[in-house]
Parts: structure tokens; C-alpha cells; sequence
């Protein structure tokens, strides 16, 4: 996105630093991404946001890293009431019952392995394709699977970001 600036720009830029971090923990719960995103506070274009958010995401520590994936509910099981979640797992919306115990097997198999919930940037993907997605990483090292799941939240939080300082514009 190269929008110079938005109105929800402007609006987030002005938000007082404890708002903010409310806001920035709804996109990510990683406190030192948050922090980081906060600390360079105001933006001039959309795109700067985006940076410094894909910034933030990459300096997060491993430590870092698995508090910003404790906030993803398991796929299949988008928190309740919490409308991002349930957005962004659109797609398991209408799987089968067979697709949906598949998934909760690997998902907790997943968990077991890596230590942390199966992470994936599911915005427009089908529950088979997230089915599939698991598969194929779940035999995956440790530190590679770490870093797919971080180049998967950093996709996660640039969407959130945009639908932040652009919806309702």
C-alpha cells in the first residue's frame, strides 16, 4: 500500500500512548513489538507504519516471539466475540466435520512438537490449504518452523495494521 497518509493515520498517530497500546496489542500481543511501533510514533505514510511494523517483527527475540503467537487462538478455534480471529479463519468456517477433527489432531500435535500454536497468516485461505499448511511444516526443525511462523505474523500484523489506519475510511 502506498497511501501517503489516512485519516486513520492521523487518528492512531494522535492516540495517547496507553490507547495505543491497546490498539497495537488488539494486532499483535507481543509487548516489545508494540513498544517498538509506539516508540516511532508519528507516522507520515502508511507505508512507514508497515515498515516499521515488519521492523518490529523481525528484531523480535525469541522470547518475544512466542508471546505474540500466545495471542493467536488454534486454527478452527477462533476466539469467541473477538472479530479478527473469526475474520482471518473464514475459511474453516464451512469445513467438514472430518476437516475440522483433522485439524484439531494437528494442531495439537503441532503444539506438542514446537511448543506454541500453529501459526499461519489465514486470511483468504481454505481450510484444506491450512490443513495442508500444517502438514508440510510440521516436520519442519524447530528454527526453521520458528521462522516461518514469523515471517507468517509479520503478514498477520501488516493486514491488521492496514485495516487499523483504513477501515472506515
Amino acid at each position: 500500500m502506498t497511501v501517503s497518509s489516512t485519516p486513520g493515520l492521523a487518528r492512531f498517530n494522535a492516540l495517547a500512548d496507553d490507547e495505543a497500546t491497546t490498539v497495537l496489542h488488539e494486532v499483535c500481543a507481543g509487548t516489545a513489538w508494540g513498544r517498538a511501533i509506539l516508540s516511532r510514533r508519528p507516522y507520515a505514510t502508511v507505508e512507514a507504519l508497515l515498515s516499521a511494523g515488519d521492523a518490529a517483527t523481525a528484531a523480535l527475540t525469541g522470547e518475544d516471539l512466542a508471546e505474540a503467537m500466545a495471542g493467536h487462538p488454534p486454527i478452527g478455534r477462533p476466539v469467541p466475540g473477538d472479530p479478527a480471529s473469526s475474520r482471518e479463519q473464514r475459511g474453516m468456517a464451512g469445513a467438514t466435520e472430518e476437516l475440522r477433527a483433522e485439524m484439531l489432531e494437528l494442531n495439537l500435535a503441532y503444539q506438542e512438537r514446537f511448543g506454541h500454536v500453529f501459526l499461519i497468516c489465514a486470511t483468504g485461505a481454505t481450510g484444506e490449504q491450512m490443513c495442508d499448511a500444517v502438514k508440510s511444516r510440521i516436520g519442519n526443525s524447530p528454527e526453521h518452523e520458528r521462522e516461518i511462523a514469523r515471517t507468517e505474523l509479520g503478514r498477520i500484523n501488516r493486514i491488521r495494521l492496514t485495516r487499523l489506519v483504513t477501515e472506515g475510511e
